[in-house]
């Protein structure tokens, strides 16, 4: 029994540690932290939609035992995580210093918050306990919210410190490297309530719906409308700490012209404007451009923005593709216009109305609602079928070709960088987190911004290559005289140490050199060469010598 004992002691901290390092250690890098607090999150915020569904009658009185059964379940969830929290204070570092650790942590904030987020419930089951108020107490799992959200706030305080109150504005709502995590809090934000209010006007839109939430529709929609206002104001107020609008009248005034502000602000026009003039206009049409909001979702998009900026790259090309269009449009309208307006003068009445057929043929869709009747006209659709196959897809291939080359081009540009970060030897913690910015914006995962790094430092002569490492000059020499293609990126360091290494390398680079002599044009590299933009003097003089030896050997 006592060794089964002193096993069994043995065992229990291991399994402890191992059940916080998975799921609260935020310096655990293979650990589910992340993914835990998001579930908890996501559970909470269905229990707060839970909670206002129940106070709709329609919504409730049919469905209360799935209501009950979804609190039952939530209930289980919440004593999971504080049952979890309990057994692992002894291997938190904020609770492991006391005596008793695990009533250290019972007597902290945020398990008070937790008990309290679940413990109606259990009372329930001993005391008669009114339902109004039990729904009200379970309101108080709200601020289990602020496990998520306080840590954010905290480290952003320490961050901004010593900065004003418009530069912290400025960090919340725009990204930096004082932003900290704040900022993606604020965004998910922003995010999730675009998401709510769009939903809801779509859903106001159906009249059985809106008859029984109209209330509902409207406080949601102030809400809304508080948040987005709230959200405009602060980035008018702390826009100014961007350079390009630094002064404080001129500079809101440009930034106010910008695309995202222009949007921001048509976000929330039409409750302003219905709420003053309603009373001299019929102003319900406005409610369907309460729809622009969706489009404030690319702001918080890096692929939107790449998107935009290549249709500005490629505008001239994209300007002639849809010029060719318009010509074709027009053309077959006059053409069907002329061959089936006897035959059918109530579909082809004019050519306004032809160049809708037009249209539909082209682009491939076909309704059907309107199609000729004549064989000249079936002739000419045939044709324009045809042909709008190709003259509609040049616009769609030329975005998607404009926009993977785009990536390419940012993700050599990333590359460059790590060149330029890398030039002291090292990457400095602000260095990183440019460049986890950079990868997160691209798309890159970690492991490929690792390789990117080695693949750099390599490069740079920072560390060997691995098919380098323990060989000789010997070896270096066979590995570069019968793969000469497929060699190694030099490291600097270890030819440095090595000068029969070096040497061989100085011959394999002025061989290439001699192959380029013998194969370029010579005019034009000299042409490109002479441009003091392009290359030095001594590089200049360098080509020369070698193209007039290159000339003089056999």
């Amino acid at each position: 029994m006592t060794e089964q004992h002193l096993t069994s002691n043995k065992k229990s901290p291991t399994l402890r540690k191992l059940v916080y390092d998975l799921l609260f250690n935020k310096e655990n890098p293979e650990g589910f932290h992340q993914l835990f607090e998001r579930a908890i999150v996501f559970v909470i915020v269905i229990n707060l939609a839970a909670l206002l569904a129940e106070t709709i009658p329609i919504l409730y009185e049919s469905r209360e035992r799935q209501f009950h059964l979804f609190d039952v379940v939530s209930v289980v969830i919440f004593t999971i995580e504080y049952l979890l929290r309990l057994y692992v204070a002894p291997e938190d570092p904020a609770f492991q210093s006391g005596r008793y650790p695990r009533l250290k942590f019972a007597k902290s904030p945020f398990a008070i918050i937790d008990l309290i987020a679940i413990l109606p419930f259990y009372l329930s089951a001993f005391f008669n306990l009114d339902l109004r108020a039990l729904r009200a107490l379970r309101l108080l799992r709200l601020f289990k919210l602020l496990r998520a959200f306080y840590p954010a706030v905290v480290d952003f305080m320490v961050i901004n410190r010593d900065k004003t109150l418009r530069q912290k504005v400025y960090a919340i709502v725009n990204e930096t490297p004082n932003s900290g995590k704040l900022h993606e809090t604020f965004d998910f934000f922003i995010v999730l309530w675009v998401l709510i209010s769009v939903a809801c006007v779509i859903l106001e839109s159906v009249n059985s719906i809106n008859y029984h939430f109209h209330v509902e529709f409207i406080v949601i929609d102030t809400i809304a409308v508080a948040i987005f206002s709230t959200e405009l104001l602060m980035r008018l107020y702390s826009c100014t700490e961007d350079p390009k609008y630094q002064h404080w009248l001129a500079g809101r005034l440009n930034y106010s012209r910008q695309v995202t502000t222009l949007i921001d602000i048509l976000a929330i026009a039409p409750f302003f404007l219905e709420s003053l003039l309603d009373h001299l206009f019929d102003l319900r049409f406005l409610r369907v451009f309460r729809l622009m909001r969706l489009m404030k979702l690319a702001r918080y998009s890096d692929a939107t923005k790449s998107l935009f900026y290549v249709i500005q790259r490629e505008w001239p090309v994209m300007k002639a593709s849809i010029f060719i269009m318009l010509m074709l449009v027009m053309l077959a309208a006059c053409l069907g216009y002329l061959f089936e307006h006897e035959a059918q003068p109530d579909k082809f009445e004019n050519i306004p109305q032809s160049i809708y057929w037009a249209v539909i043929t082209l682009a491939s869709v076909g309704y059907g609602d309107i199609s000729p009747v004549t064989p000249a006209g079936r002739a000419i659709t045939i044709v324009l079928a045809l042909l709008g196959i190709g003259i509609f897809a040049i616009p769609a291939a030329i975005l998607s070709s404009a926009f993977s080359d785009q990536l390419r081009i940012e993700r050599e540009t990333m590359k460059q960088e790590l060149y330029e970060m890398l030039g002291d030897g090292k990457i400095s913690p602000e260095e990183r987190s440019i460049i986890d910015a950079e990868a997160k914006r691209l798309h890159l995962s970690k492991a490929e911004v690792d390789r990117l790094l080695e693949k750099a430092k390599i490069e740079l002569g920072l560390v060997p290559h691995p098919e380098q490492k323990g060989h000789t000059h010997h070896d270096l020499h066979h590995a570069h005289g019968h793969h000469e293609s497929h060699r190694p990126a030099m490291d600097l360091n270890y030819l440095s140490k090595h000068p029969e290494a070096a040497g061989e390398q100085f011959k394999i680079l002025l061989a290439q050199l001699q192959q380029l002599a013998h194969s370029v044009d010579h005019e034009r590299l000299n042409q490109y060469l002479s441009d003091k933009k392009h290359a030095t003097d001594f590089q200049m003089e360098t080509w020369e010598y070698i193209a007039k030896q290159t000339k003089k050997s056999p």
